[in-house]
C-alpha cells in the first residue's frame, strides 16, 4: 500500500536523501525515527508528493511518483491523513469548521460534512468543544483538533510528522495512546520522530534514518 524504494534527494546545500527504502502494509503502525536534520520530513513530503526524488520511486496505493500528473496529486492526499508538529490549524474558524473544511474542499454534501465531522470529533474526544476557537484551546486539544481533520476523510494511512513535539510528556503520551486507537480500528500510520523515549517499549516496528539513509 506503501512503497518507498531507493529514494535519494538532493537539497541546494548539498545534504538530501540517499537511500531510502520503506514499505507500510495495511493497518500498520511504523515509527520513523532519527535526529532533527535526518531526513524525516523529507519522507513524508515525498509520500503526500509535495516534493519528487532525483532518484527511486514512491508507490501510495494506485499512484506512483514516476507518472502521476498534477491534477492527480489532490486525488492522492485524500487518501492520506496529514498531522504536524505544530497544528497548523485555520485561526479564524472554529473546531467544528477547521475539521468540516477538508470536507468542503472535496465537495461533499452538507449532510454528509456534518456527519463525518462530528463523528471524527468524537473519536478525538472533542465533541464538546466543536464551536471553540483554536486560541481556546490547550496545545493537547489542539494536535487533537488536527487529528480529527486528518482522520475525516477516513485515508488509508496517517503521517504524523512528529505530533508530539510541541507537547508535554503527558499529553504526548495521550496523543500516542489516540493513534494507537486509530490505528487499531485499521488505519496504517506512520509517524515521524527523533524522541527515542517515546518509542523504547513499544512493540511497533521502528524504522531508523540517520543522513538521510534508512538504516533497517
Amino acid at each position: 500500500m506503501l512503497k518507498l524504494h531507493n529514494l535519494k534527494m538532493r537539497y541546494p546545500n548539498g545534504d538530501g536523501l540517499d537511500g531510502v527504502n520503506l514499505e507500510v502494509r495495511n493497518g500498520e503502525f511504523v515509527y520513523l525515527v532519527g535526529p532533527t536534520g535526518a531526513g524525516k520530513t523529507s519522507v513524508l513530503k515525498l509520500i503526500y508528493m509535495e516534493e519528487f526524488p532525483d532518484e527511486g520511486y514512491v508507490l501510495v496505493d494506485e499512484y506512483s511518483s514516476q507518472d502521476i500528473r498534477d491534477k492527480e496529486i489532490p486525488y492522492l492526499r485524500r487518501k492520506l491523513g496529514i498531522i504536524f508538529q505544530d497544528f497548523k490549524l485555520l485561526e479564524d474558524r472554529d473546531v467544528f469548521e477547521n475539521v468540516a473544511f477538508v470536507l468542503r474542499v472535496t465537495g461533499a454534501r452538507s449532510r454528509d460534512i456534518k456527519k463525518k465531522t462530528l463523528r471524527a470529533l468524537g473519536e478525538v474526544g472533542l465533541s464538546h468543544k466543536s464551536r471553540k476557537m483554536p486560541e481556546e484551546l490547550s496545545g493537547g486539544e489542539q494536535q487533537r483538533v488536527a487529528i480529527a481533520r486528518a482522520i475525516v476523510n477516513e485515508p488509508f494511512i496517517l503521517l504524523a510528522d512528529e505530533p508530539t513535539g510541541n507537547l508535554d510528556p503527558k499529553t504526548a503520551v495521550e496523543i500516542l495512546s489516540l493513534l494507537d486507537k486509530l490505528n487499531a480500528r485499521g488505519t496504517a500510520v506512520l509517524m515521524a520522530t527523533h524522541n527515542y523515549e517515546l518509542v523504547n517499549n513499544t512493540s511497533k516496528r521502528i524504522v531508523s534514518i540517520k543522513n538521510g539513509r534508512t538504516l533497517n
